[in-house]
């Protein structure tokens, strides 16, 4: 499947972590261009910090594939993944990160802060493809917009 399609479900998804009382972030994981794994931004409700979409759909592919390193799947976002979700990239050799939305495009309740992922992946050992989709930004904006809206 394209990336197009890809991002346009992880869009769609955040739209179901925002319906589970999650952050507006959606996320899939991908082998050989077919779905392994979804994730959600459910951290609230399992009361786990690191349940982030991206850490769900790692989580989540890991083990369906059954392995921990996870070098020929790619990682798709609604948006541009935090450091925690970059990192657990990183430690599962994802070698591809394709996201929507990119960190400084939504209102202040982002996430971490200033932390550039793109500086950060430059001091790596080993450096992830990233990948901002920017053809689908404003549709994964629109989505972070009326949900804060509605906080």
């Amino acid at each position: 499947m394209s990336d197009k399609k890809m991002i346009k479900k992880a869009i769609e998804l955040s739209e179901e972590s925002i319906a589970i009382g999650g952050y507006p972030v959606g996320a899939v994981v991908t082998q050989g261009g077919k779905i392994v794994s979804t994730g959600l931004s459910d951290g609230k409700q399992l009361c786990d910090a690191t349940s982030h979409a991206e850490t769900a759909a790692i989580r989540a592919a890991s083990k369906k594939l059954n392995k921990r390193n996870l070098d020929d799947v790619v990682l798709y976002s609604s948006l541009e993944p935090c450091v925690m979700c970059f990192m657990s990239s990183f430690w599962a050799y994802i070698p591809k990160v394709v996201f929507a939305c990119a960190k400084n495009r939504p209102c202040s309740n982002y996430n971490e802060g200033g932390h550039n992922i793109f500086d950060l992946n430059k001091k790596n050992r080993r450096e992830i493809e990233l990948v901002h989709f920017k053809e689908l930004e404003d549709e994964a904006l629109e989505i972070i917009n009326e949900w804060e809206k509605s906080l």
